[in-house]
């Protein structure tokens, strides 16, 4: 049986997730959102389990036997759809505490800002010249900022979590 529904004082803090590798792809898009995503990638359901009650981090599977593991809450993704994905979890669990783009979308850290001229020779010229605001990943070394790719993905997020997208 799934986990029962959060509670108010659940609620209240932040969602941390460990997301298991059958959902690399929410794992990413989850980021974007500004959600604490760690992808399980490699582990087993004992090690996920036990990173989960460790970090009281809430579990996204589509395995209905990680869902059955004891003293840990998780959440079973019904579809395959990830714009359905990111919905259930969305719907399921407080907005995330940080914004948007707030998270490295491939290594999980925090971003900073970033000065404009400490990313003159770490992004192309033209991104430089069009572009005020950078972020920096300190962990993995990228370089961010809201360019015609970051509306794209904004329309996305948006419509992934309309109600009307379950």
């Amino acid at each position: 049986m799934p986990s029962p529904p959060i509670g108010e004082s659940e609620s209240a803090s932040p969602p941390r997730f460990v997301v298991d590798q059958m959902l690399g792809r929410l794992t990413r898009w989850l980021r974007l959102l500004g959600y604490d995503a760690l992808y399980a990638s490699g582990m087993d359901d004992a090690e996920i389990a036990r990173l989960a009650r460790a970090q009281g981090r809430v579990i996204l599977t589509r395995d209905m036997e990680l869902t059955r593991r004891q003293g840990v809450v998780s959440l079973l993704i019904e579809s395959q759809n990830l714009s359905q994905q990111v919905a259930q979890v969305v719907r399921r669990f407080a907005p995330p505490p940080e914004a948007t783009l707030s998270r490295c979308p491939i290594c999980n850290c925090l971003l900073e800002d970033v000065d404009r001229e400490l990313v003159r020779t770490h992004v192309p010229p033209y991104v430089f010249a069009t572009q005020e605001r950078f972020r920096h990943c300190p962990a993995c070394g990228r370089h961010f900022w809201r360019g015609t790719h970051w509306q794209r993905i904004s329309r996305r997020l948006a419509s992934m979590s309309a109600p009307g997208n379950q």
